[in-house]
């Protein structure tokens, strides 16, 4: 089995890269996937996401170690086992951040990632339902849609009003420097359906001669000449199938996520030889900054009783519920087509920072134990902050709340320990930076290796303030123009 290029992993960035290189119908392209088809109904639909966040199949069912900060808890870490990665299970939700999280980004002297930089890909990407603009595009793949505005959530971005937030319509249209402000999500939705990654730009690409998918297999490493990327070992149908090998004739990218990405290096022996040699895998090469850095935004939700006013927990059974599908299937509106959150609010709350550093978020309904899954019984509301620059790094290796009484500073921080979790934005464990700890250049390339690249979560140098799979997405992009820029250059050579 040959290709030009091997792609790992079809999530977000696996699947814009291989609907944008086989553009090129004389580049052939190999895309290699642990899971299965996107073929599960939940996936489709939009509020599926709740049945999914530890669905056998679906996601890797990963946890992160117990720590003191979460009270000893071990938390469930959802990543997507499927065609469309995450993009295939998450929320929904898209919002790219703030400019100065590119800014940010360039500053640390990465090349060609500031947000003047990443602006034209994130309009490349978009089929945004609302206006066209400077800011928004609408003829790309990736259905970029308003969500159905429920009157509580409209109740909430009112009060948020009343207190000095600026309301931003379209939060994807933030200018640099700007103030508090609260404003509508926006989803990767096209009309009653999720528009993951794998139905906007996989689906169509697979029509292609030139991209050739296999699924269900489970990459063991990646195979060295020398210094040079060239083969990539793996297997199908569990860790029992029989060993087969592919050969990259140009490149092999890893675009396995910010836990698969770090973890399939390390098995190839590129990491910090110390933790190499303690899972026996020779080193060959050293690149110490391989799965640490890891960052994340961590959020506690509360909870608040609501009266006079309907929420989505008493529609979430009985008649209500199938008034409910009914609604979603004919008019592509009401609680089956809901994110996690609804409306978001950015509000700066130390005084040293030059730009909101939390991001507060509001739903229609109130979860038991405040761990987004089953609703209460009883109408609710909720709401969970995180901070949006984490200080706290995080590592890659093998294997009706709170309550009146809860008031001091410390209480509140106990609560966040027993009840808190992460908002699945896990990046940066392949970092780009040109210091000892990158792991690769502005162009993705992996330090010290040939043809051999990392195009995912993993490589910001630093989490942007929100969500993180608009990001992604854009990231993908601008990394297929790099390689099919440097193609036209060899060529033109």
């Amino acid at each position: 089995m040959q290709a030009d290029f091997i792609i790992i992993g079809a999530g977000s960035a696996g699947c814009v890269l291989a609907n944008r290189l086989t553009e090129d119908p004389g580049t052939k392209v190999l895309l290699i996937e642990a899971g299965g088809r996107d073929w599960n109904p939940l996936i489709h639909i939009p509020a599926g996401f709740f049945k999914m966040l530890d669905h056998d199949t679906l996601t890797w069912k990963f946890r992160s170690e117990p720590d003191p900060g979460t009270n000893g808890r071990a938390i469930n870490y959802t990543r997507g086992r499927v065609i469309g990665g995450s993009s295939s299970i998450n929320g929904l939700i898209y919002i790219r951040g703030q400019p100065e999280d590119y800014d940010h980004w360039a500053q640390l002297g990465n090349r060609g990632w500031s947000w003047d930089d990443c602006l034209p890909y994130f309009r490349k990407a978009e089929r945004w339902e609302g206006e066209g603009s400077t800011v928004r595009g609408k003829e790309g793949p990736l259905f970029t849609s308003k969500t159905d505005r429920p009157a509580i959530c409209a109740t909430v971005l009112e009060a948020g009003k009343q207190i000095g937030l600026e309301y931003r319509e379209d939060v994807n249209d933030l200018p640099p420097g700007h103030k508090d402000c609260i404003g509508w999500c926006q989803q990767t939705r096209g009309g009653r359906r999720r528009a993951s990654a794998a139905r906007t730009y996989l689906h169509p690409a697979l029509k292609r001669p030139n991209l050739q998918l296999v699924t269900h297999a489970l990459v063991h490493r990646v195979l060295f000449d020398g210094k040079r990327a060239r083969s990539v070992e793996f297997s199908r149908g569990g860790p029992s199938g029989a060993v087969e090998r592919a050969d990259a004739a140009r490149e092999v990218i890893l675009s396995a996520g910010a836990i698969g990405s770090p973890h399939i290096l390390q098995l190839s022996g590129v990491g910090d030889p110390e933790h190499l040699g303690r899972i026996g895998v020779p080193v060959a090469h050293e690149l110490r900054g391989v799965g640490k850095n890891m960052q994340d935004h961590y959020t506690a939700r509360v909870s608040y009783p609501v009266v006079g006013a309907q929420t989505a927990n008493e529609r979430s059974r009985g008649l209500p519920l199938a008034g409910e599908v009914m609604r979603w299937l004919f008019t592509g509106k009401g609680m089956l087509t809901y994110s996690p959150s609804i409306v978001a609010a950015s509000v700066k709350v130390l005084e040293e920072s030059a730009t909101p550093d939390v991001q507060v978020t509001f739903a229609p309904g109130s979860f038991k134990g405040g761990q987004i899954g089953e609703l209460e019984e009883t109408p609710g509301l909720s709401a969970g902050a995180w901070q949006m620059r984490p200080l706290s790094r995080g590592y890659v290796r093998e294997e009706t709340l709170p309550g009146n009484q809860i008031q001091s500073d410390d209480e509140l921080l106990d609560y966040a320990r027993r009840n808190g979790g992460t908002c699945y934005h896990a990046s940066c464990t392949c970092m780009m930076g040109s210091h000892a700890m990158a792991v690769v250049d502005d162009e993705l390339k992996v330090h010290g290796l040939e043809a051999l690249r990392v195009i995912d979560t993993s490589v910001m140098p630093a989490v942007t303030s929100t969500n993180t799979n608009a990001p992604t997405i854009m990231i993908a992009e601008k990394a297929a123009a790099i390689i099919r820029g440097t193609a036209r250059q060899r060529l033109a050579a």
